[in-house]
């Protein structure tokens, strides 16, 4: 009986030996595996972190583009209108162009007019784009002074046309009154022809009426040979011819008014 504990004691021990070898395989089989797993979710983990940092990279890159690809398409879109506006501001500059060289080929024309005109004017053919305006200048020049010399003259011209109006008056009121004077001249010089006589009444018919100046207040001589014969008053006038009455008291005695005797005025007309 006392052997079989030391024996127990023995298979015990032995037992717990082997358990403890046993244990210590698995547990050093467990800690391996544990270490394993560790060291692969070390790996695991530091391969995710290196993903995520790559996927946040690859975000951050894809937000990029996305980023430059919208703005990218705005200056697309911008471009586009651009060349739209170019394209438009290049058909108005092309059109604009055509003006001006039709403008340009006018005045091209218009340049080698004013220069034929200053040849005719005797102004000199070297007129050019750079002295026009100094031409045009002294042009303007010279018509100012010419205007203003002829509206020197025009009032001079005024001045002349009033006294010449006022000379012109002067004249005709002389000439008016010239023959005026000469057609009392030429009355007083008058002399007419007695063509009928009829002494039982006492009248005579003279050759000579109102176109002469005769009136009924017109004294009338009868003369002959130049010897006053006798006075005759008018009566009757007519256009062409007198019927006056004799004044028998101025009759010289034994004398007779006869027909081609001559009448002439009493009393002059004043000058």
């Amino acid at each position: 009986m006392k052997f079989i504990f030391p024996i127990l004691a023995i298979l015990v021990c032995g037992g717990a030996a082997y358990f403890s070898y046993t244990q210590s395989e698995k547990f050093q089989e467990y800690q391996d595996a544990r270490l394993l797993a560790i060291s692969t979710n070390k790996s695991v983990t530091a391969s995710a972190d290196k993903a995520d940092i790559e996927i946040e990279e690859e975000q951050r890159l894809l937000a990029d583009s996305k980023k430059n690809l919208e703005i990218a398409t705005q200056s697309v879109i911008a471009l586009t209108s651009t060349a739209g506006q170019l394209k438009n501001e290049l058909a108005r500059v092309d059109a604009d162009i055509a003006t001006q060289d039709a403008e340009l080929a006018e005045l091209d024309k218009a340049l080698k007019d004013v220069q034929a005109m200053f040849v005719e004017m005797n102004l000199g053919d070297d007129v050019n784009e750079d002295n026009l305006a100094d031409k045009i200048g002294e042009i303007d020049e010279d018509i100012k002074a010419k205007r203003a010399k002829m509206e020197e003259l025009e009032a001079l011209i005024d001045g002349a046309r009033k006294s010449l109006a006022t000379k012109q008056e002067e004249v005709s009121r002389l000439v008016t009154r010239k023959e005026t004077r000469d057609n009392r001249i030429s009355r007083n010089a008058m002399e007419a022809r007695v063509t009928a006589v009829d002494h039982d009444w006492g009248f005579l018919v003279i050759g000579a009426g109102s176109n002469s100046g005769f009136t009924p207040q017109t004294a009338l001589l009868v003369k002959r040979d130049g010897r006053l014969i006798g006075k005759v008053n008018p009566s009757a006038i007519e256009p062409t011819q007198t019927i006056a009455e004799i004044n028998l008291k101025t009759l010289s005695p034994g004398v007779r008014i006869q027909p081609g005797d001559t009448v002439i005025l009493a009393k002059p007309a004043a000058n």
